[in-house]
């Protein structure tokens, strides 16, 4: 079969580096950065990401083939700060963000479970109109 092997969608081959940086020399403030191993899922939160930041001018990516499993990177900041700077500050409220995310998720998970835990120990039926679907049977998520 033609196929790659499914490593070669995670594991960096030898002599590559995960992120390469290449300055842009007609663009002031700008660099194009190379992200080995990643797809349009990463590229695209990092694009959000950079654009709320008000010192960034232009971010943009692009996946240079389907096949390749990495994507480009250009971002342009203002003067006072660097391409990289941006780009490492917001991976950084990325996986702040996430974190949250994941947080608030586990949470809920929580709380529906103990719900449910409370509803079956004491047979009753509950009534709240904000629920989402009270005939629906307790998650099954495991941490």
């Amino acid at each position: 079969m033609n196929a790659p092997d499914r490593f070669e969608l995670f594991v960096i081959p030898d002599g590559n580096k995960k992120v390469e940086m290449e300055n842009d020399t007609r663009i002031p403030n700008a660099a194009t950065f190379k992200i080995e191993r990643e797809d349009h899922t990463l590229a695209n939160m990092l694009r959000a990401q950079l654009l709320k930041d008000p010192r960034v001018l232009f971010a943009g990516y692009k996946v240079p083939h389907p096949l390749e499993h990495n994507f480009l990177i250009k971002i342009q900041t203002t003067p006072g700060t660097t391409p990289g700077q941006a780009l490492s500050e917001a991976t950084a409220e990325l996986i702040k963000e996430i974190n949250t995310l994941k947080n608030k998720f586990e949470m809920d998970v929580l709380r529906i479970r103990t719900f449910e835990d409370a509803k079956a120990t004491q047979g009753g039926v509950y009534d709240d109109p904000m629920a989402i679907d009270q005939h629906r049977p307790a998650m099954d998520v495991d941490f």
